[in-house]
């Protein structure tokens, strides 16, 4: 079985990362949109996205300081990160290595800006 999950609009890269990461796999898919969306105001990011003005804002800034190649210093495992009601109630935090290796080969997570996401992706 794979599961397949939205992303959250709320991110969380306050938790440091923890365990085993991986790259996202269509990161250079990904570098192409960036260079798009960092021409974009965010006004413009809040009409494209259907998203409020204020999560606009927040999102325009963290487009304006994406780095690439990701590493442990500039991003988090997708699975951290994303901070939504389906993120709650998988309570990602209480799964022990071997759980994180399951999920790893049985969720994806389905994302606009990387694609299909793996839990330990970072982004």
């Amino acid at each position: 079985m794979f599961a397949v999950i939205s992303p959250a609009k709320k991110l969380d890269f306050s938790e440091p990362v923890r365990g085993i990461t991986t790259q996202p796999q269509l990161i250079d898919e990904t570098e192409v949109l960036l260079d798009e969306t960092r021409r974009l105001l965010p006004s413009d990011l809040s009409k494209l996205m259907k998203i409020s003005d204020q999560l606009a804002e927040l999102n325009y800034g963290r487009f304006q300081s994406f780095e690439l190649p990701f590493t442990e210093d500039n991003a988090k495992q997708a699975i951290f990160t994303f901070n939504g009601d389906t993120y709650v109630g998988f309570d990602a935090k209480t799964l022990d290595d071997e759980g994180l290796d399951f999920a790893q080969d049985h969720v994806g997570i389905l994302s606009g800006l990387y694609g299909l996401l793996r839990p330990r992706d970072l982004m």
